[in-house]
């Protein structure tokens, strides 16, 4: 569709603008390829038939998925880590997180894991903030972040780690902190931009968007099943 210029114009979405949600849209892939099959995710290149005639080539990072933890005090602070990320060439301030990347364990059980591992702490009471996709447009990467409230110090402590992970510094920071430096461009990393301005909203709303730690998680179900993502199993 055009306008009187000739300009060509969006189609306007005819449903419920407060009934939106991102929903599966499968297309057909006639093709599929692994152009380099990479030490934790690998580079893909798919042939794309739209169904209207167009057929395209995508590549993009075949991920495992990830999970994030915010952990929060009784005194309404956050736990964030600084961690070296090489590709930005930056250490970022982020909430603790890591991959789906051990067979058969499922997200609850890995974002657990990844808090004795990143911040030597155990939580009694989990439940899911917010789930995003990170980069969609090139990466199969879906994340889910929980919020971690009850905490203690995990018996033994931190474990080693290795890599990036030997050294990490931990800040706990006010959750009203943590909103005003994302906005401000201090703290940049998606999962602490996310987590945070989540977390804020939620707690305005009583903590009534929280949803049951086991809640379903239908697009890591989609892109799982789907061959776009790099799955670990026994």
């Amino acid at each position: 569709m055009t306008d009187d210029a000739g300009y060509v114009l969006p189609p306007t979405w005819a449903g419920d603008p407060a009934a939106l949600a991102d929903d599966a849209d499968e297309r057909i892939t006639t093709r599929s390829e692994t152009l380099h099959p990479g030490m934790v995710w690998d580079l893909r290149r798919d042939t794309v038939d739209l169904g209207d005639g167009q057929t395209v080539v995508r590549e993009y990072v075949a991920h495992p998925g990830a999970v994030g933890v915010l952990a929060l005090d009784d005194r309404d602070r956050v736990l964030l880590i600084r961690q070296y990320r090489h590709p930005v060439g930056m250490s970022l301030w982020e909430p603790v997180a890591g991959l789906l990347d051990v067979a058969d364990e499922s997200p609850l059980a890995g974002a657990a894991r990844e808090l004795v591992e990143e911040a030597g702490l155990v939580a009694a009471d989990w439940a899911v903030l917010v789930d995003l996709e990170n980069s969609p447009g090139g990466s199969s990467e879906t994340i889910r972040c929980y919020l971690a409230r009850g905490l203690s110090p995990a018996p033994g402590g931190r474990p080693p780690g290795d890599g990036e992970e030997r050294d990490l510094p931990i800040a706990w920071v006010p959750l009203d902190d943590a909103v005003e430096a994302v906005l401000a461009g201090r703290f940049t990393a998606p999962l602490t931009v996310a987590a945070s301005l989540a977390a804020s909203v939620s707690r305005s709303a009583g903590w009534r968007t929280l949803r049951p730690a086991d809640a379903p998680w239908p697009q890591r179900v989609r892109v799982a099943g789907s061959g776009r993502a790099r799955i670990y199993s026994s």
